[in-house]
């Protein structure tokens, strides 16, 4: 059984699609007190379009103390983390083009209290934001070994900068759904400028490279399915 969480969650923020509907398949299994789950879109520059908006929409988010989760899924930059495994953010790395390495923290407390409620099973990491889909195998153990960041998400940074300056806690906790071994398709032609995919060059580009896609599309469901897992386990524990 999962430890009690201690402190409440205002709100989920979770990329939209599947990652969505995973979590609120999650949610939908339990009965005790939910928080507001939040559909995010994917990229640093929307994301921040979209969470100062949100901001403003929020009432909460002027309120103090308040806290939101970051779930999803995540890519593995290290041979220590597989498919299917679970990682609560320590702090999240970004580098702007040209610029040098930006870092912000994830509150510990709140990280804390997800880490008891998953019995300890989640490892905790640095990571890594990135502008673009990390694909070749051979620049995510670069990356791993430049940056000391274990694996790689393209929100987690931009959440953390804009609802920092908010003063809102956050903490992420997310699943791996491909390994740092694993060469992916290249699919940022298929990321819209709102930072949605858009389905025709979505399909197109995994129709180009089939291992390489079916990895992928195997490496995802499994990743899905531990994200409902963590989803019933973090919030199963609140109160009815």
């Amino acid at each position: 059984m999962p430890s009690t969480m201690t402190l409440p969650i205002n709100a989920i923020l979770v990329p939209q699609g599947a990652e969505y509907q995973a979590v609120c398949r999650g949610l939908s299994q339990i009965s005790s007190i939910q928080p507001l789950v939040v559909p995010i879109p994917i990229g640093t520059q929307p994301v921040t379009q979209c969470l100062k908006q949100w901001l403003q929409d929020e009432p909460f988010a002027n309120s103090p103390h308040s806290r939101v989760l970051v779930m999803g899924l995540c890519g593995s930059l290290s041979p220590r983390y597989g498919i299917g495994d679970i990682v609560l953010y320590r702090d999240c790395l970004y580098v702007p083009q040209g610029s040098r390495p930006q870092l912000q923290e994830c509150d510990d407390a709140l990280t804390n209290g997800l880490h008891r409620s998953l019995n300890e099973k989640a490892s905790r990491v640095r990571a890594m934001t990135s502008d673009r889909m990390i694909e070749s195998s051979s620049e995510k153990r670069q990356l791993n070994h430049i940056y000391k960041a274990s694996v790689v998400d393209m929100e987690g940074f931009a959440v953390l900068d804009v609802l920092s300056l908010a003063g809102v806690d956050v903490a992420m906790v997310r699943v791996i759904s491909d390994s740092c071994h694993q060469t992916l398709p290249n699919l940022n032609s298929t990321l819209s400028s709102e930072g949605s995919l858009k389905p025709f060059p979505l399909a197109l580009g995994l129709l180009r490279q089939p291992l390489a896609a079916t990895q992928l599309i195997q490496g995802a469901l499994r990743g899905l399915r531990v994200l409902q897992q963590v989803t019933i386990n973090v919030f199963s524990s609140y109160p009815e």
